[in-house]
């Protein structure tokens, strides 16, 4: 079985993970801190939630987010080291470490009560038609790949 943010179980080992996480924290790759990788998350977490908008990319683009995201799901694969990702979604302005924290841990939630009342959108940017199934292993996945960029 696939983990999904729609799994309690899921939902609770990525929290402690978090849990674990030092302000202090040096990534084994990429540039950004701990505290930018908190708020990154959130962002992320908020493109279902309709609080965070990012352009629809080029054809060419769009085509390699679907096959991307079938790969994954057929494969389990993770999410590849140091991907670009959309301006709207870098954390170049934050806020300190433990308010980071808190709204990472609310959107998360925010993104759980979403799910469950079968609100999620069924299209996204890059990944084009998306399932509940799918955004629950997306957004599962893209926090598991930033926690392990962090050693968690």
């Amino acid at each position: 079985m696939l983990n999904s943010l729609h799994r309690l179980c899921d939902q609770d080992e990525l929290k402690q993970r978090l849990s674990c996480l030092a302000e202090d924290a040096s990534p084994t790759w990429g540039r950004m801190n701990a505290t930018q990788m908190l708020k990154h998350c959130r962002l992320v977490l908020e493109i279902p939630l309709g609080k965070v908008t990012v352009p629809a990319p080029p054809r060419i683009i769009r085509f390699i987010g679907i096959v991307t995201k079938n790969e994954m799901k057929l494969f389990n694969n993770g999410i590849p080291r140091n991907m670009p990702t959309f301006a709207e979604l870098r954390a170049y302005e934050c806020a300190n470490f433990e308010s980071e924290m808190v709204e990472l841990l609310h959107t998360l939630d925010q993104y759980c009560e979403f799910a469950d009342a079968e609100k999620l959108p069924d299209l996204h940017p890059l990944f084009g038609k998306m399932q509940p199934k799918d955004w629950g292993f997306l957004e599962y996945k893209h926090l598991h790949h930033h926690l392990k960029q962090f050693g968690l």
